[in-house]
């Protein structure tokens, strides 16, 4: 028999400031709950003019070894603002979270409530069965200071708590744990709570199960819990017009004061197909021995539904997104996970892509996952110009690329995940100049590499790394180490650079280009006697340089003596006239050099003094 169940905390009050019910957990698999508490009131206070609440209160916990605790909480309320630590079996207990609602009654001013909970999972695990025992729940001072609570008589504190559980023999359930704190009285006599994130397969013996506090079992004028629009009752612990009278279904207790844990039967009002539903209470009216109006105070904290309910539950994970250098190119790795879930997630399902709102893509699942299991992918996506460099990357599972799903899943709401992406780009080259340098013989020079830095681009903060040959770029070896004094290796040559920005790499061939360089002739003489010093005329500023070099030597009578090239440097030798291949007498020379260099028209003249 498949089963559904609904747990509600409840509490009482009526001018209203409240915290709505909200989904707060979520199950799927083979899950159930169960729940215990008890009251710190020692009567019901509707009934008695005391105003005493008892140190401790203990429940009994008995679970069949069958059911493994997934998840335990407690939740503890009463009057007051809120008292946030407790001890529970001797251990001190910290609330995660505290709830406030306050009521304005017209008599006895302000009354604030409040409901804290805990997680207590280990605990429970470690503990098991057994008695569990709350103590040091202690709101005496505050009753002491506002007297209005007693006099109210909605003076209460007490505790309860829910265990999730798994078990092999239960249905593929969804369990959903709401709260919030929402409450009515005489003054606000009706609160309809809508609970959505439901999926009814199932509806046979289906339940609802609520715990109130501070409902009275004398005062039920105008009191009903109503669910899908029927009253509900469970006979004859709780009559339809008295829901809220300090029983407990699970203990078949009636002298739970204050308090109520209570079952029902609603199999003939939850529909399959059912995604919420709506709970309502309702208190007051008029007494019909004297005529005189009441109400009771009901405060609603949580409600837990378990729904028979064997559905997929497709989430998407990004895993990685590699962003192409200056492209528009994005490769999307992702996981689909089928965790949350209650049936196997079928091959097939779509999985869309979207740049903000504009579609770029789809894959798909391609295997049939089963519970707990995923599946990776990859994507590669073409973002279109239109878009942004900075959007943001939706991936949305079951959506068919129009907004559209095409299966029914435990849970719409989580199909969808995002991640902010900016496109790089690669600096912009605006300029790919030349670098010079003058020969310095044999077509070799040393460059300034770096005088190309803020030339080839305007752009900030680039780092600029120069290689010699394309291999070593491409593979980031071999950087030039000192490329402010660079000598080339080759001629003609080019050297390459990488232009980074931190984000992407551009690179850039560089021609070198070497100049001849005309300088002034500093040589004034030679001696060609073989020791090394000036034993010929062969001046750095032009032999080496001047590969077009001509050279003409004349003696002081205008008569031609020697001629050479470039590699043939005068070293006091004739060989022209009459004196050809004969050594010269000393004396002063003049010579004509004709560069041959169409940036030097004009020849270059000057003396030489030859001597032994």
């Amino acid at each position: 028999m498949k089963k559904w169940h609904i747990l509600v905390i409840i509490f009482g009050i009526a001018k209203i400031c409240a915290q709505d019910i909200d989904i707060f957990k979520q199950y799927h698999g083979r899950f159930s709950y169960t729940a215990i508490g008890n009251t710190l009131n020692p009567a019901e206070n509707n009934l008695s003019t005391f105003c005493e609440i008892l140190p401790l209160s203990s429940a009994d916990l008995n679970m069949p070894s069958s059911q493994i605790i997934k998840e335990a909480f407690i939740y503890w309320a009463g009057s007051g603002s809120g008292d946030t630590s407790i001890t529970l079996n001797g251990t001190d207990i910290e609330a995660d979270d505290t709830l406030n609602v306050t009521y304005s009654d017209s008599f006895n001013g302000d009354l604030t409530y409040f409901s804290c909970y805990k997680n207590i999972t280990d605990l429970v695990i470690n503990t098991g069965n057994g008695t569990y025992t709350v103590e040091n729940l202690n709101i005496d001072a505050v009753l002491a200071e506002n007297p209005g609570y007693c006099n109210n008589r909605t003076n209460f504190a007490g505790w309860s708590i829910f265990i999730i559980y798994e078990e092999d023999t239960l249905p593929l359930n969804q369990v959903n744990l709401f709260h919030g704190l929402e409450i009515i009285n005489r003054e606000s006599q009706r609160i309809d709570i809508t609970i959505s994130n439901l999926n009814v397969i199932d509806n046979a013996d289906a339940k609802i199960g609520f715990l109130a506090w501070e409902g009275d079992q004398a005062l039920n004028f105008g009191e009903s819990l109503i669910f899908q629009g029927i009253a509900l009752e469970d006979l004859p612990l709780n009559p339809r017009d008295n829901a809220f009278n300090g029983t407990n279904t699970y203990t078949r207790s009636s002298t739970l004061y204050n308090m109520d844990l209570d079952v029902y039967d609603i199999e003939d009002i939850i529909k399959i197909g059912d995604t919420e539903a709506t709970v309502t209470l309702t208190t007051g009216d008029f007494n019909p021995e004297n005529g005189v109006f009441s109400a009771d105070l009901i405060i609603i904290n949580n409600i837990i539904t378990v729904l028979n309910s064997q559905l997929p539950d497709a989430t998407p994970v990004i895993d990685n997104i590699s962003i192409v250098c200056d492209s528009q190119e994005i490769i999307v790795e992702f996981t689909v996970n089928n965790f949350n879930s209650t049936e196997v997630l079928p091959a097939g399902v779509p999985i869309s892509f979207y740049a903000n709102g504009t579609f770029l893509g789809q894959s798909n699942t391609t295997t049939a996952l089963d519970i707990g299991e995923s599946e990776s992918g990859v994507i590669q996506l073409t973002v279109p110009n239109s878009i942004l460099n900075d959007f943001e990357l939706f991936v949305v599972v079951d959506d068919d690329g129009t907004g559209n799903g095409t299966i029914q899943e435990t849970n719409e709401s989580n199909n969808e995940v995002s991640q902010s992406i900016s496109l790089i780009s690669a600096p912009i080259v605006i300029n790919i100049p030349v670098v010079e340098a003058c020969d310095e013989g044999n077509n070799t020079s040393v460059f300034n590499l770096t005088e190309i830095e803020g030339v080839i681009t305007t752009e900030p903060n680039i780092i600029y790394t120069y290689y010699e040959t394309l291999e070593d770029l491409n593979s980031f070896t071999n950087p030039i180490s000192a490329p402010n004094s660079y000598t080339n290796i080759t001629y003609p040559q080019s050297v390459y650079v990488t232009l980074n920005n931190g984000s992407c790499i551009e690179f850039v061939e560089l021609p070198l280009k070497i100049n001849n360089c005309f300088e002034e002739i500093e040589q004034e003489g030679i001696s060609p006697n073989d020791d090394g010093k000036n034993d010929d005329f062969s001046p750095d500023q032009v032999y080496g340089i001047f590969e077009n070099l001509e050279i003409k030597i004349f003696n002081r009578n205008g008569t031609l003596v020697f001629v050479g090239y470039n590699k043939n440097p005068w070293n006091g030798y004739s060989n022209r006239g009459i004196n050809s291949g004969n050594l010269l007498p000393v004396g002063t020379y003049y010579y004509v050099l004709h560069l041959n260099d169409p940036n030097y028209s004009k020849p270059v003249t000057g003396w030489i003094y030859l001597n032994y």
